[in-house]
């Protein structure tokens, strides 16, 4: 018996018209109070028991369509998974709810940005791929995600099995370096841990597996340089990498193999 929807409304793309195996869902999210996309992909000519759910933030000005028709990150896992360097995984590219030039994936005070990542966006791939419940759960993303997924990660660490973050920002504060809204107006809920480090330490006990990775010729190099030393001083487990490049698109669909070989390795 099909367990029923836990959003109000649901509309999937018809896969006669995109790519085999990728899919778009728009749903009436609870958490956001209006409706909300997500990219999704289920590598094809696989049919496991267990599905392993990868879920992937874009960074500022993106939406759910930047990760797969930008960083092809749909190919990216296809051709790993027919190579057999990682087992079949579904991936779930959500939007970051969309509000101004970047939401942080925060807890708003109009708008829980947050639990729609954390709680939804697993949902909504269920929906399309039952074989997701009760497997293991991983988050990514490149920049404002990275933040997003190394903070929510942490924070969530009986949700994650694993976290990897390419060039990210680790503070919410270092978002005005890129978006129009002032900061200081942003109305975010009492309480919000807004620092990548703080997050940790909350949870480092249980801290999910975590790397992250940065290009030499990025403009927050500097920020990951810090993380980097604040967790290794305070001898908090985690991997962390620099390689030649900057902060595009380039970088980021190149390296994501290696977050889905990190993720891979955490299932196998």
């Amino acid at each position: 018996m099909t367990a029923p929807s836990p959003f109000r409304t649901v509309e999937f793309s018809d896969p006669a018209f995109t790519g085999p195996g990728l899919r778009f869902a728009t749903v009436k999210s609870n958490a956001l109070k209006r409706r909300a996309d997500v990219a999704l992909f289920t590598p094809q000519g696989y049919m496991p028991k267990s599905l392993p759910l990868v879920i992937l933030l874009h960074g500022v000005y993106g939406s759910h369509w930047a990760w797969a028709l930008k960083g092809g990150a749909h190919r990216v896992l296809q051709r790993l998974v027919s190579r057999d360097e990682v087992p079949p995984m579904m991936l779930a590219m959500p939007s970051d709810g969309l509000w101004g030039d970047g939401s942080g994936y925060l807890a708003h005070q109009e708008a829980d940005y947050a639990s729609w990542i954390v709680d939804e966006v697993p949902a909504v791939a269920a929906l399309l791929a039952p074989q997701v419940e009760g497997a293991p759960q991983f988050i990514a993303g490149l920049s404002m995600g990275g933040y997003g997924a190394m903070r929510l990660g942490a924070l969530n660490s009986k949700r994650f099995r694993g976290i990897s973050a390419h060039s990210s920002i680790t503070d919410y504060r270092q978002t005005q370096e890129f978006v129009e809204e002032p900061l200081h107006e942003v109305k975010l809920k009492p309480g919000e841990v807004t620092c990548v480090a703080e997050a940790i330490r909350m949870n480092r006990a249980h801290l999910p597996a975590l790397r992250f990775d940065c290009g030499t010729d990025d403009p927050l190099i500097s920020h990951n340089r810090k993380l980097h030393e604040t967790l290794r001083d305070e001898g908090i487990p985690h991997h962390y990498q620099e390689y030649p490049g900057g902060h595009t698109w380039r970088y980021w669909s190149t390296h994501l193999a290696e977050t889905l070989r990190f993720f891979g390795g955490l299932v196998r």
